[in-house]
């Protein structure tokens, strides 16, 4: 798993990008100013926000929810199952990884990141033919399913464990899944681009 890390990392720092490091001022890292990934609309440049004055935005500014149903997840949402963070995600989605936001459909349409596809929780179990499964509900094959990445609002969205622990019931491969913990809330925190999910 570090050789994994290791090699992201690297993949990030050699990576050419749409503007220069020169050009921006805040950097993803001291060395990749931004990522560019494909969408279903063509490329877009994932960078940080360059206003020094800029926010968070106020969905993702509150620091108290009731629990349940917004109760803190772990780490490690199931075995097998890789947590990544920031720059893991951005080599995954510029390497062409599909990114799944697990949110229900009305947080997706306000923002998501850029290449992300929206397969609500909710439907998670129901929709594995759309990653690489052949089959249907409860009956599913996923001898040849694709790796995915999933996310959802942050450390207290409960919204792509769910999704998680509904494709594994199903027969989904714990190695063929990463779990963005961070989610919205930390993509946010750090001013990274968002854009309106598609219908």
């Amino acid at each position: 798993m570090n050789r994994l890390f290791a090699g992201i990392a690297l993949t990030l720092v050699l990576t050419v990008t749409g503007a220069s490091a020169a050009e921006l001022d805040v950097k993803i890292n001291a060395l990749t100013p931004s990522v560019t990934v494909q969408t279903a609309n063509g490329p877009v440049e994932i960078m940080r926000n360059q206003d020094a004055d800029a926010t968070i935005h106020p969905s993702y500014a509150r620091t108290s929810r009731n629990c349940p149903p917004f109760c803190i997840q772990p780490m490690q949402v199931a075995p097998g199952v890789i947590t990544v963070g920031e720059i893991e995600l951005l080599e995954f989605a510029r390497t062409g990884g599909k990114l799944i936001d697990g949110r229900t459909l009305e947080w997706y349409l306000d923002g998501t990141i850029p290449s992300a596809i929206n397969m609500p929780y909710t439907q998670m179990a129901d929709r594995l033919d759309e990653i690489g499964c052949t089959g249907s509900a409860g009956k599913w094959d996923c001898a040849e399913a694709e790796k995915v990445l999933l996310f959802c609002n942050g450390p207290w969205c409960g919204q792509s464990p769910m999704a998680i622990k509904a494709m594994l019931r199903e027969g989904y491969p714990a190695d063929k899944i990463l779990y963005f913990r961070g989610g919205m809330q930390a993509w946010h925190t750090l001013g990274l681009t968002v854009v309106e999910g598609e219908m």
